[in-house]
């Protein structure tokens, strides 16, 4: 029993993450989100960076309130609103990006400690020591992710440093009707706008209309090709980490409904017709 509870407690689970457990908490001072979870290292997931960066995006108006942590565990108030999918994010592109561009350069006042920094390129070859490590069913397969992540970064442009959130997944937005609201912190850290970006774009299966739109939204300018090239790259190497961690938490998690296998396989093929346009566009990586 957590001590900030008033009286009985119902709970309910609440459905969806991949790897933590989270429940729906009501007592007689209101209703609550419960999510346990401990350091991932494998992940570079640390739950007091975590707690920290959700504080900040509460003070800064784009989080629910951390009411409540302790290790292992973190309590939010609990906001009704929709929980976007793919489609939802899709047709309110404006509202999204202009929610990503004030995250990003606003949360820079907000957050505390040391500057965490994500680079998705970092994340990718630091996925094929552990994989490698772990002795990985995808062995095989890593000195081809090596040499994706190598390209993809290659193509970047230089773009300012933000605090971004990089875990842009549809179900991760809330929209009460007059506002969005963005949860889960645990990658958050400072990078470029690109991966943020080409995150949203990707886990919501954007079109070339849809990345257009994006991009001249966020930038206020229709997008040169250098950074049209930049956010495709982008978007494959989204994807390619995405399946990448899928692979890890298949040796070292275990949530429970979570079949890491199938998910893996999942964001491989979703990897493969977005990677099949950026060849057909800028074709083969020079050796």
């Amino acid at each position: 029993m957590l001590p900030l509870w008033t009286g009985p407690v119902e709970t309910a689970p609440l459905k969806g993450g991949l790897s933590n457990e989270s429940f729906i908490a009501t007592d007689s001072s209101g209703k609550y989100v419960v999510r346990f979870g401990h350091d991932f290292p494998m992940h570079h997931v640390w739950r007091e960076h975590e707690a920290m960066a959700s504080q900040a995006a509460h003070a800064a108006g784009f989080a629910p309130e951390l009411v409540y942590a302790e290790p292992g565990v973190m309590v939010f108030r609990f906001i009704e609103a929709l929980t976007y999918a793919e489609e939802n994010v899709r047709s309110n592109i404006p509202r999204v990006t202009a929610f990503i561009r004030d995250f990003h350069t606003t949360m820079p006042q907000h957050v505390s400690g040391s500057g965490r920094i994500f680079w998705v390129f970092h994340v990718i070859r630091d996925y094929v020591h552990t994989l490698k490590a772990g002795n990985s069913r995808m062995l095989s397969e890593l000195p081809r992710y090596l040499a994706l992540a190598n390209e993809f970064e290659a193509a970047q442009v230089p773009l300012p440093i933000v605090y971004t959130h990089n875990d842009l997944l549809p179900a991760n937005f809330l929209d009460d009707g007059e506002r969005i609201w963005l949860i889960d912190y645990e990658y958050a850290g400072f990078g470029t706008a690109m991966f943020d970006l080409a995150g949203v774009a990707s886990n919501a299966i954007f079109d070339p209309d849809n990345d257009r739109e994006l991009l001249s939204l966020y930038f206020g300018k229709e997008p040169d090709a250098a950074l049209l090239q930049s956010f495709a790259a982008m978007k494959c190497a989204s994807l390619l980490r995405e399946a990448m961690w899928s692979m890890v938490s298949e040796i070292h998690l275990d949530a429970p409904g979570v079949d890491y296998v199938a998910y893996t396989q999942e964001n491989l093929d979703r990897l493969a017709p977005v990677l099949d346009a950026y060849r057909g566009q800028y074709g083969e990586a020079s050796t």
